[in-house]
C-alpha cells in the first residue's frame, strides 16, 4: 500500500511537473497566509502554572492569593542610578565630582525631568561634598558647583575623607567593597522619579540617557530602557553584519562544493525557504504559540531541509545514466529516497513531540513547531523541489547544456575515505562497539556534573580578534552589557525596591511564643551569609517583627502591648502572640495584612520578605542559604517555612525541567525504537534491523552530554530543551544508512557489498548535509553571548557525533547483525527491482 502510494506520487511529480508546481505554489500561498496570524504573546520563560505540584510554587501561589493586593507598598517611585566609572582614575577627584554636578544641572533643565522628579531629587556623593564645601545643607545646585570650584583639590580630598569616615550615607554611593579611602574607581548618583505617568517617565529617562551620552567623556552612563534599546540595536546590527554574511557564505560555499552546480544550489535553497514558510504558516493557522525562541525551529528546519535536498539531488544523480532523460531518473530517485525521508520525518517527529510531556507551554509549542517544520520539509522536497528541478534542467538541456552531474561520495578522494569505515567494521567491529559503549557511558555519567543556571547572561566581552576584523564585520563590544556586568559586580542594589525580593512563607502554628524570635534568628542567619542589602536607607527586611516595630513607634497603645509581650527585652514579643496580632490589626490593619494572614479570625500564615544582594550569576547559589534561614524560622517543627520568592521558584522549576528532560529523552528513545522496529518489520521483514538502526542514538546522546561537560556548557532552560531535541536530530543519519543497507541486502548483495553501497551511496549526502549545517551553526558561536554560543555548540556536537556514529559505529553494528541474522531481510514481493533507499 505504502509503496504504491509512493510510486504513484513520484510518477505524478516527474510526469506532471508543471501541474505539481502550480498546485503546490497555490497551496504555499494559502499556507503562508497564516503567518500574519502568528501569536507572539508567549514568552520564552513560560510560567509556573504547570508546576502546581511543587512546594515552592504552591507557596508562591498561596502568597499571591492571600497577600495579593498588599504584597508591596505602592510608592510610585523608582530610583534611576547614574554611574561614573574611572577605570584608571579617581571618581572622587574634584573634576569628576564637578562633572557630576554639571550633569545634574543639565538634566534638571529638561521639562520631562522636572515633571517626573520627586521631592528626594537627585543625590550623590558630589552633593554631600559640595554642601560641606559651602558650609551649609540648604545651598542650591548652582551654589554647590561654585563652592566646589572654589575649593582646592586638596580641600576636596579632605572633605571626601571626612564624609567617607563619618557618614554611612556616603557609602551607598560607592562600591560595596570600598575601603574607606579618598579614592574610588566608581561612584553613583540616585535620581528619584515618579512612575505615575509612563510618558513623562519615559521622556525623563531619555533625557538622562542623552545627557549621559554627552558626558561620556567623563565616563558617565545609565542603564535604563534607552540604554538597553541602543545596546539591543547594536547587537542586532552586529548579528546582521557579521554572523548572517558569514553563515550564508559558508552555506553557499559548501553547497557549491557539494553540488558543483549553481542551479541545484538555488533550487535546494528555494526548498529551504518554502519549508520555513510552510512551518510558520501552519503554526499560524493552527494557533500554535510563537515566541522569540521560535528562531530555534527556523534554524533546525533550515539544516534538516538542506539534508533532504542533498538526498533528493544525490539519488537523482545516481539514478541518471548516460542514456537517461530527466523524468524517469527523477521519478525513481523520488521513489527510492522518499521511504527514508518518511522514516526520518516520523522518527524525528517522535523525538520532537516527546516534549509534549514538558510542563512548560513554550517548550511544548516548540516541539509542535519543529514537527510541523519537518512535515513541511518532507512535503516540499518530494513535490516542489523535484518538479522545479525537472523544469529547469529540461529548459537548460533544450539549450544544449548537459545537466548530468556526479553524485557526492563517488569521487576519487571521498569514496576511499568513506569506504574506510567499512574496512574498520570488517577488521574490528567488536572493538569499535566496546569503545563506543565506554565513551558513550562516560559521556552520560557527566550529566550529574553539569552546572545548572536559569539563564546564561552575557557580560559584553568580545574577543580581541573579533574586534580587529575589518569593517563592517568587526564586532564592537556592547557597552550596556559590559556596564551592567560591572555594576552587578561592584554595587549593591540602589535600594531595597530595586533588589531581588525573596519571600519566605510560614504556615502552621504561627502564634506560638517563639515564632517571632525564630523569624528574627532566621533573618540573622541569612544576613550572616551576606545576602541582605545593607547600602540603603530602607530596611532590607519586612516581617511581622519589623512591621510591628514601625507601628509601635507611632501608636502608644500598641507599643505598650508590644513591649509587655517582650519578656527578655530584646525588642521581640515572645508571649501572647495572638493578642499582639489582634492589637496590630486594630492599630494598622493595612500594615498587618502585608505580613500576617488572618482568615475567619484565625492566624494561618506570616510572610517575611527580604531584599537580597545577589547578581545574576549567584542567583541559584543563594537559594540553599535562603533555605537555611527558612529552616531556622521553622523552630522545633511547629511550622513550615518555604522560600517561595523568585529565586526559589526559578530554581525548583529548572530542577524539575532538567529532571523531566531525562523522562522526555527516555520516552523519545523508546518511541523511536518502537517505530523503527515496526517500520523495518513492515518494509524489510526484519524488526531486529530496526532496533539496531535505532541503538546508536543512545551513543549520540551520551556524546553530546560529554561534550557539554568538556566545554563547560551548563543546563539552562534552553540547553535542557536542546538536549531533548538531540534524539530528533541524531536519528536522521542512521536511518539513511540502515535503510539503504537493508535494500542492498534484499537485492542479493553480500553484507560487505551492501555496507559499502550504503556508506558510499548515502555517506556523500550525509557529509554535505553535516558540513553545511555545522558551518551554519558554528557561525552562531561568533556571537559574544553565552546563551547563543551554547545553543550553537550543542547542535554542532549533535550533528558531528551523529555523522561520525552513523559512519563509524553503525556499520560495525550492521555487520555484526548480518552475521547473526542474515536471512532477516528479504526482497520485497511484487517488485521486479529492489528499492534502494537513500
Amino acid at each position: 500500500m505504502l509503496r504504491q502510494i509512493l510510486q504513484q506520487t513520484s510518477d505524478f511529480v516527474s510526469e506532471h511537473n508543471r501541474i505539481t508546481l502550480l498546485v503546490m505554489l497555490v497551496l504555499t500561498g494559502m499556507v503562508a497566509a497564516g503567518i500574519p496570524q502568528l501569536d507572539f504573546s508567549n514568552q520564552v520563560g513560560g510560567s509556573a502554572d504547570g508546576f502546581d505540584n511543587l512546594d515552592r510554587v504552591q507557596a508562591s501561589q498561596y502568597i499571591d492569593d492571600r497577600y495579593e493586593n498588599v504584597s508591596q507598598d505602592r510608592t510610585n517611585r523608582t530610583i534611576e542610578p547614574v554611574y561614573v566609572r574611572q577605570e584608571n582614575g579617581n571618581a572622587l577627584a574634584k573634576e569628576s565630582l564637578l562633572d557630576g554636578l554639571r550633569y545634574q544641572q543639565e538634566i534638571r533643565e529638561s521639562e520631562a525631568v522636572q515633571s517626573a522628579l520627586r521631592d528626594e531629587g537627585v543625590v550623590g556623593i558630589e552633593n554631600l561634598v559640595a554642601k560641606r564645601a559651602a558650609g551649609e545643607e540648604t545651598v542650591t545646585l548652582d551654589e554647590q558647583i561654585q563652592a566646589l570650584k572654589n575649593a582646592s583639590a586638596a580641600e576636596v580630598e579632605g572633605l571626601v575623607g571626612q564624609l567617607v569616615s563619618e557618614s554611612g550615607r556616603a557609602q551607598q554611593f560607592l562600591p560595596a567593597d570600598h575601603d574607606g579611602s579618598v579614592t574610588a574607581t566608581d561612584r553613583r548618583t540616585f535620581v528619584a522619579l515618579d512612575t505615575s505617568d509612563d510618558d513623562t517617565l519615559n521622556d525623563a529617562n531619555t533625557a538622562l540617557y542623552d545627557t549621559a551620552d554627552e558626558y561620556s567623556g567623563s565616563n558617565l552612563f545609565v542603564l535604563n530602557e534607552d540604554a538597553w534599546a541602543e545596546g539591543n540595536q547594536q547587537f542586532s546590527n552586529e548579528m546582521l553584519e557579521l554572523v548572517l554574511p558569514v553563515a550564508l557564505l559558508l552555506i553557499l560555499s559548501i553547497l557549491i562544493f557539494a553540488y558543483r552546480d549553481l542551479v541545484d544550489v538555488v533550487v535546494g535553497m528555494s526548498g529551504v525557504v518554502l519549508s520555513i514558510l510552510w512551518m510558520l504558516g501552519i503554526m499560524g493557522w493552527l494557533g500554535v504559540q510563537a515566541s522569540m525562541i521560535t528562531a530555534v525551529p527556523v534554524v533546525l528546519i533550515t539544516g534538516l531541509s538542506i539534508d533532504f535536498g542533498f538526498h533528493v539531488f544525490n539519488r537523482y544523480r545516481e539514478e541518471r545514466g548516460p542514456d537517461d532523460g530527466i523524468r524517469a531518473p527523477m521519478g525513481r530517485g523520488i521513489r527510492f529516497v522518499s521511504t527514508a525521508l518518511i522514516l526520518v520525518t516520523v522518527t524525528a517527529s517522535i523525538g520532537f513531540l516527546a516534549n509534549l510531556t514538558n510542563p512548560l507551554t513554550v517548550i511544548r509549542d516548540l516541539g509542535v513547531s519543529i514537527t510541523l517544520g519537518v512535515l513541511a520539509a518532507l512535503a516540499i522536497f518530494v513535490t516542489i523541489v523535484p518538479a522545479l528541478k525537472i523544469s529547469i534542467d529540461g529548459l537548460l538541456e533544450r539549450f544544449g547544456l548537459d545537466r548530468r552531474k556526479q553524485a557526492l561520495g563517488h569521487g576519487g578522494y571521498l569514496r576511499p575515505a568513506l569506504e574506510g569505515s567499512v574496512t574498520l567494521a570488517k577488521r574490528a567491529a567488536p572493538v569499535v562497539l566496546v569503545v563506543a559503549v565506554l565513551v558513550g557511558a562516560l559521556g552520560g555519567l557527566a550529566w550529574m556534573e553539569l552546572d545548572q543556571e536559569s539563564f546564561q547572561q552575557g557580560d559584553g566581552d568580545v574577543a580581541e580578534w573579533k574586534q580587529q576584523l575589518p569593517e563592517p564585520v568587526g564586532w564592537d563590544p556592547v557597552d550596556v552589557l559590559q556596564q551592567r556586568s560591572h555594576v552587578e559586580e561592584a554595587y549593591q542594589p540602589a535600594n531595597v525596591e530595586e533588589a531581588i525580593q525573596s519571600e519566605i512563607l510560614l504556615t502552621g502554628d504561627v502564634t506560638a511564643d517563639n515564632t517571632l524570635e525564630d523569624i528574627d534568628d532566621g533573618v540573622t542567619e541569612i544576613e550572616d551569609e551576606g545576602l541582605l542589602v545593607t547600602q540603603s536607607t530602607d530596611q532590607a527586611e519586612r516581617s511581622p517583627v519589623t512591621a510591628m516595630a514601625r507601628v509601635a513607634e507611632e501608636n502608644e497603645s500598641f507599643a505598650a502591648i508590644f513591649t509587655d509581650a517582650d519578656t527578655n527585652g530584646n525588642g521581640i514579643p515572645d508571649q501572647n502572640l495572638e493578642a499582639v496580632y489582634d492589637a496590630f490589626y486594630d492599630a494598622d490593619s493595612q500594615a498587618a495584612k502585608q505580613v500576617i494572614e488572618r482568615t475567619d479570625g484565625e492566624y494561618r500564615s506570616v510572610l517575611v520578605t527580604i531584599a537580597v544582594n545577589a547578581d545574576h550569576s549567584e542567583r541559584n547559589a543563594v537559594v540553599p542559604e535562603l533555605d537555611d534561614g527558612a529552616a531556622v524560622m521553622e523552630g522545633d517543627g511547629q511550622r513550615t517555612a518555604t522560600a517561595a520568592g523568585e529565586l526559589g521558584v526559578n530554581k525548583v522549576i529548572l530542577d524539575e525541567i532538567v529532571d523531566g528532560i531525562l523522562l522526555t529523552m527516555a520516552i523519545a528513545l523508546l518511541a523511536v525504537v518502537v517505530a523503527l522496529v515496526a517500520v523495518f518489520r513492515y518494509m524489510h521483514d526484519s524488526a531486529t534491523l530496526g532496533a539496531v538502526t535505532a541503538l546508536p542514538i543512545v551513543l549520540v546522546v551520551g556524546l553530546v552530554i560529554g561534550g557539554m561537560y568538556l566545554l563547560g556548557i551548563p543546563l539552562t532552560l534552553l540547553t535542557a530543551l536542546l538536549m531533548s531535541l538531540v534524539v530528533g536530530l541524531g536519528i536522521d543519519y542512521n536511518i539513511h544508512i540502515g535503510d539503504r543497507f537493508a535494500d542492498e541486502l534484499a537485492a542479493g548483495k553480500t553484507p560487505i557489498e551492501s555496507l559499502r553501497a550504503a556508506v558510499t551511496g548515502t555517506g556523500g549526502a550525509l557529509l554535505g548535509s553535516t558540513l553545511t549545517s555545522v558551518g551554519a551553526f558554528a557561525t552562531i558561536a561568533l556571537v559574544p553571548h553565552p546563551q547563543l554560543q551554547s545553543f550553537a555548540y550543542i547542535v554542532v556536537i549533535a550533528l558531528l557525533t551523529a555523522f561520525v556514529v552513523s559512519l563509524v559505529v553503525l556499520p560495525s553494528l550492521l555487520l555484526l547483525w548480518s552475521r547473526y541474522d542474515p536471512s532477516a531481510v528479504t526482497t520485497p514481493t511484487g517488485h521486479e527491482e529492489p528499492m534502494p533507499q537513500d
